[in-house]
């Protein structure tokens, strides 16, 4: 999954900023201004008005009750320019700490992690359960569960961390995970796996075999395709740790070094992952997707995320 160029975080905290600025010079000095100089107004209108009685004289509709309330209510409204800073100020503040510290929306555009997720669907994803960490820095600042094996989890691409991406969990620090010959075996351990018909792919037109695959306690589905290559054209790139990886015409061994996971689609055979690019460092990780709110192709797909 990739996420749009541009750094929505970012540009919210700089929202968050210039507004939480005006914000407290809107509290500490500009609304204070406003509420000195619409007492002063009314003050001076209703002395004018003692002052025309005094002298005899029938005020106008200018030194009514109404018109002196209405004046510094006038006084007392906010500018437009603080009504689009100040006033926005706690709406980006809720935004921005329930995307940082509860939970994220991502959009899933490829076809990489079917038929858990498709193209089109709108999910969550838990920001909290591996631990809150500061915006931008990502910094570590509560302890939090350890990704699990089966986990879905979206993460900082480690070779473009401007880029997001959503894979499933295979193999934890020190885990030694093979796929060869398109079964996956993980400590020597074969990942129990069994048919589960097949799956229709409304793109190509075409139906691929499907299966129920258990990783740790997650119940899943993948697609294999018999008939493609064990790798996509060009092969593994030369990413870090890339000798703890040995690869041959069946597929390949690695082991997962300390702090690092393996990550790899449910569309096995569709699937830029951890066999092309690498290891993902705990750090890089965002969070557990965890629920599909919306897909507007299609309403079959809400629900929690296996």
């Amino acid at each position: 999954m990739e996420a749009p160029a541009v750094n929505f975080t970012l540009l919210l905290f700089i929202l968050l900023l210039v507004t939480g600025v005006f914000w407290i010079a809107e509290k500490f000095r500009f609304s204070r201004q406003r509420i000195a100089a619409a007492n002063a107004a009314a003050a001076a209108l209703r002395t004018r008005r003692e002052e025309l009685h005094k002298q005899g004289i029938a005020p106008d509709a200018s030194l009514s009750d109404d018109h002196i309330l209405a004046t510094r209510e006038r006084l007392l409204r906010q500018p437009w320019w603080l009504e689009w800073t100040a006033g926005l100020f706690p709406v980006i503040a809720f935004v921005f700490l329930l995307r940082s510290f509860v939970a994220e929306p991502f959009k899933i555009p490829s076809g990489s992690m079917e038929p858990t997720l498709v193209p089109g669907d709108l999910i969550l994803v838990n920001k909290f359960i591996y631990g809150l960490r500061l915006p931008l820095v990502h910094d570590r600042m509560t302890p939090g569960e350890s990704p699990q094996r089966g986990n879905v989890i979206v993460f900082r691409l480690p070779k473009d961390p401007a880029i997001d991406y959503i894979k499933r969990i295979v193999g934890t620090p020190g885990d030694t995970v093979s796929y060869e010959n398109k079964h996956l075996v993980i400590n020597g351990v074969p990942v129990a796996e069994k048919t589960d018909g097949e799956w229709f792919d409304p793109r190509s037109m075409v139906y691929y075999q499907q299966y129920l695959e258990m990783l740790g306690k997650t119940e899943h589905r993948i697609l294999i395709n018999p008939q493609a290559p064990t790798y996509v054209i060009g092969g593994p790139d030369n990413f870090p740790h890339r000798d703890n990886c040995h690869y041959n015409a069946e597929g390949f061994v690695c082991k997962v070094p300390p702090g690092m996971y393996f990550v790899m689609g449910d569309n096995r055979d569709n699937s830029l992952d951890s066999r092309y690019w690498g290891f993902v460092p705990e750090r890089n990780i965002v969070g557990k997707a965890f629920f599909v709110w919306m897909n507007f192709g299609g309403l079959k797909n809400i629900g929690p995320i296996h």
